[in-house]
C-alpha cells in the first residue's frame, strides 16, 4: 500500500499543474482566443494582464518554489523508512494548506488581512516540513 505522504506529494504535484490550467492557461488561452493578445504576448519575465492573472502567476510559482522542499522531506522519510503516523499527517496538513493558499492567493482581493492569512498558510507548510525533517533526522 502506497504511503499517505507519497500520495500526498502526488497531490501536491498535480495541484500545481491544476492550478496552472485553471488560472493562467485560461486566462491565457481565453485572451488569445478572444483575439485580445497574441502566442508572443506572454514573456516570462515581463508579467502583465490583470491582477487576478499576476496573482495567479505568483501563486503558481509558489507551488514550484515548495514542491521540490516538500518531495525531498518526504523522500527522506521514505528512503530511511520514517514514514509515520505523523509524517502522514504533516503531509497531508501541507497540502492542504497549500491549496488553501493557493485559492486564499487566487480568488481574493490582497487586503492587510488576506495576506496575513496567505501567510498563516504558508507558515504552517513550512512547519510542517520541518516536522518531516525532523522525523527524518531523529530517526
Amino acid at each position: 500500500m502506497t504511503p499517505i505522504a507519497i500520495i500526498m506529494v502526488v497531490l501536491f504535484a498535480l495541484w500545481t499543474l491544476l492550478l496552472l490550467v485553471m488560472t493562467v492557461g485560461i486566462y491565457r488561452w481565453g485572451n488569445i482566443f478572444r483575439g485580445k493578445a497574441q502566442l508572443t504576448d506572454y514573456k516570462a519575465d515581463d508579467v502583465r494582464g490583470s491582477d487576478f492573472y499576476k496573482r495567479a502567476m505568483r501563486a503558481h510559482a509558489n507551488c514550484v518554489e515548495n514542491l521540490p522542499v516538500f518531495i525531498a522531506v518526504v523522500f527522506g522519510a521514505y528512503a530511511t523508512n520514517s514514514i509515520t503516523h505523523t509524517v502522514d499527517t504533516l503531509s497531508v496538513i501541507a497540502v492542504v494548506a497549500r491549496v488553501l493558499q493557493s485559492l486564499v492567493h487566487v480568488s481574493m482581493v490582497q487586503t492587510n488581512r488576506v495576506v496575513l492569512l496567505r501567510f498563516l498558510l504558508f507558515l504552517a507548510q513550512l512547519v510542517c516540513f520541518a516536522g518531516i525533517g525532523g522525523v527524518v533526522l531523529m530517526r
